[in-house]
């Protein structure tokens, strides 16, 4: 029986046995006292790596950037973010549900960027009718776009001339990092800290490429990570002996870093194998995702179509709003050539 693959994200990703091994032996306390001593040594390091003084280990992304924008913000606050940002589309809404902070999402550009004069405008007067813009939120990367680093310094002193915190959500930074580092020839954690060198905070995700199970690491200010644990507590994210978890995501940032590269490259090839086809706008990949879309008039009957072919095939890919498929440690280059010949088969007119 041929291999299932799955592209839907890099979240499916499964620990690997020698992971498994670390977490089975990993010191533990209760991390709700302070006292579990891999947790520690994780916060620590993340803390770090990308240039804060504190961090703090939380479940999830999403509780991560809640965390994060609650800290930052009062009700009645707002945060500026991108239309398509996934603490805005993607969260469930929590900082408005839960904290009463006002998203103010704005267009992207085709780069994924938000243009300075787009976050300039969206801040609102000092009026008693606007809510109180205090933060400015950006991810790394975007859709699997790397953020250019000319940017990142541009977006942030903007956001300290009008008075706003910045906040990153960097679930895929060592992606973005991994990218960068391509390019420059310095480390992935080099790269990584001169991105987040232009934010007050940053969440960092584990549970994606980097292969753990679960768990991110938000960092920030000493002042900034006692507001976010507070806040972690009543939403539930305080854990006891999570040293599991913070053994897993140490093992990822000594094994599963450089690797990513790898993802990049099948990505990369993914892309090269569909050119081509009539039919398919394919983004060229930065990093592990590769975007289509069908441009015929039945699209969204067609997208439907292909979807069925790639699952009766043993594919799956993610098709929310467009179709996106995400190379992971659990793929490789034969399952990427699976994928490749399915959908050539599904359009069997098209040119090599």
């Amino acid at each position: 029986m041929s291999k299932f693959i799955d592209l839907r994200s890099d979240t499916v990703t499964r620990p690997t046995p020698a992971m498994y091994e670390a977490m089975l032996s990993a010191p533990v306390g209760d991390d709700t006292y302070g006292e579990d001593p891999t947790v520690n040594a994780l916060q620590a390091r993340v803390a770090a790596m990308l240039g804060f003084e504190a961090a703090l280990l939380v479940p999830t992304g999403t509780q991560g950037n809640l965390c994060a924008i609650l800290a930052h913000c009062g009700r009645g606050d707002e945060y500026i973010v991108g239309q398509m940002a996934h603490c805005y589309r993607w969260e469930g809404g929590g900082a408005a549900v839960l904290g009463g902070v006002q998203p103010q999402p704005i267009e992207h550009e085709a780069d994924g960027t938000l243009s300075l004069a787009s976050i300039r405008a969206a801040v609102k007067p000092d009026n008693e009718h606007h809510a109180i813009t205090r933060l400015l939120t950006l991810e790394n990367t975007l859709g699997g776009k790397v953020m250019p680093l000319p940017y990142l310094e541009s977006a942030a002193a903007l956001a300290a001339e009008r008075g706003l915190a910045t906040h990153l959500d960097g679930a895929r930074l060592m992606n973005a990092a991994v990218a960068q580092a391509a390019v420059s020839g310095a480390t992935p954690e080099h790269e990584a800290r001169r991105i987040a060198a232009h934010f007050d905070s940053v969440s960092m995700c584990f549970s994606k490429g980097l292969g753990a199970p679960a768990g991110s690491v938000l960092c920030g200010s000493p002042a900034f990570i006692a507001g976010a644990r507070r806040i972690r507590k009543l939403c539930g994210g305080a854990m006891r002996q999570a040293g599991v978890l913070a053994e897993a995501a140490l093992y990822a940032l000594d094994h599963h870093v450089a690797r990513l590269a790898e993802d990049h490259r099948l990505a990369r090839h993914l892309y090269d194998g569909l050119q081509g086809i009539p039919d398919l706008n394919i983004d060229p990949p930065d990093t592990n995702i590769v975007f289509l879309d069908l441009k015929s008039r039945s699209a969204a009957e067609r997208s439907a179509e292909l979807l069925q072919v790639l699952r009766d095939a043993g594919i799956v890919v993610s098709g929310h709003y467009r179709l996106r498929l995400v190379t992971h440690m659990d793929v490789d280059e034969a399952d990427i050539g699976r994928v490749i010949g399915a959908i050539r088969a599904f359009y069997p007119k098209a040119r090599m």
